[in-house]
């Protein structure tokens, strides 16, 4: 059996640290990556590309603040804080939905509101 809380958590610590290796490791080749009303990714190679955005500078602060897990589904809620390249700074409230298969992330809805 696989802790997929374990990988989510893994997943999110690579987004604080930057570092794409760690990101990549937690995912199915076939990911899809949705957010609704932003974009639509399939596959590894596309989001690889969309986690290398240069309009994000520096490391975010990401705060979980509700992780639950049933089946092969996790939702997380939490905060994030980082550095626009043009000097803003975001500040957001997001819900992610990472649906697991074999221990990867396999499909991640994600919505985020600004604060």
């Amino acid at each position: 059996m696989h802790n997929n809380k374990e990988t989510v958590e893994r997943y999110m610590e690579g987004f604080r640290q930057k570092d794409h290796a760690m990101i990549l490791s937690c995912l199915a080749q076939d990911v899809i990556w949705d957010m609704p009303g932003y974009f639509y990714h399939e596959g590894i190679a596309a989001f690889d590309q969309e986690i290398g955005n240069e309009a994000f500078t520096g490391k975010p602060i990401i705060v979980i603040t509700r992780m639950i897990e049933e089946n092969d589904v996790v939702a997380v809620e939490g905060t994030v804080m980082f550095n626009m390249s043009t000097g803003e700074l975001m500040n957001a409230v997001f819900c992610e939905v990472f649906e697991m298969e074999d221990g990867k992330v396999k499909k991640l809805t994600t919505y985020q509101v600004m604060k």
